[in-house]
């Protein structure tokens, strides 16, 4: 008689600030980074890894409702390997305000729409990234960004808004078409359930 085992379904789940401390060693973030912003623990039939989302602290600004809020120079997010106690970095994103548009003042992730799945039924997650900026002016307006990791790759969906019609543009790494349809289907939903948030116009 053969039995075969059942293979166990990737999990996700944002960690407590009490698992934090006792896997996140003050030691491990002084060599990490200065500042953690949301720890995200996953499991597949290829590796359990942590993917740390990071925003910097720069100042204090008003929003566009005049509202004071916390304004982020810099993101970075590490997807960290864990391997009997050692932790192996797989990849790190980093991003800045720009200084092509000079009234951007805040870049942060948009984690109502960040994403850490199986969308192929692989048994691998695909760690899909949204984060974005504030409206500049009535020119230059938010840019977003989609960063899908696919199986070692990473493909990128860069989307400008403007108040002005010619100045909206969307760029689609090459790479967009070679994702399954199942991914795909899933980032269109993203994208236009981003447009009737009022969030970013596709």
């Amino acid at each position: 008689m053969i039995l075969n085992a059942q293979q166990a379904r990737p999990t996700c789940e944002t960690l407590s600030d009490t698992q934090v401390k006792s896997i996140f060693t003050d030691s491990v973030k002084m060599v990490l980074i200065t500042r953690f912003f949301g720890f995200i623990n996953m499991g597949d039939r290829s590796r359990q890894y942590f993917c740390l989302l990071t925003e910097s602290l720069d100042s204090v600004g008003l929003t566009g409702e005049g509202k004071p809020d916390t304004l982020h120079h810099f993101i970075r997010a590490i997807d960290l390997k864990l391997n009997g106690g050692w932790f192996t970095k797989i990849w790190e994103l980093n991003d800045f305000i720009s200084k092509q548009y000079r009234y951007e003042k805040s870049i942060w992730f948009w984690t109502k729409y960040v994403d850490f799945l199986d969308l192929d039924n692989d048994g691998l997650i695909e760690p899909i990234l949204v984060y974005g900026t504030n409206e500049a002016d009535a020119i230059d307006g938010p840019r977003v960004k989609i960063m899908i990791y696919y199986k070692s790759h990473k493909v990128a969906i860069r989307r400008k808004d403007s108040g002005l019609d010619g100045g909206k543009e969307t760029f689609l790494d090459n790479s967009y078409e070679t994702l399954p349809a199942a991914l795909k289907q899933h980032i269109q939903a993203k994208m236009n359930q981003m447009d009737r948030d009022g969030n970013a116009y596709f």
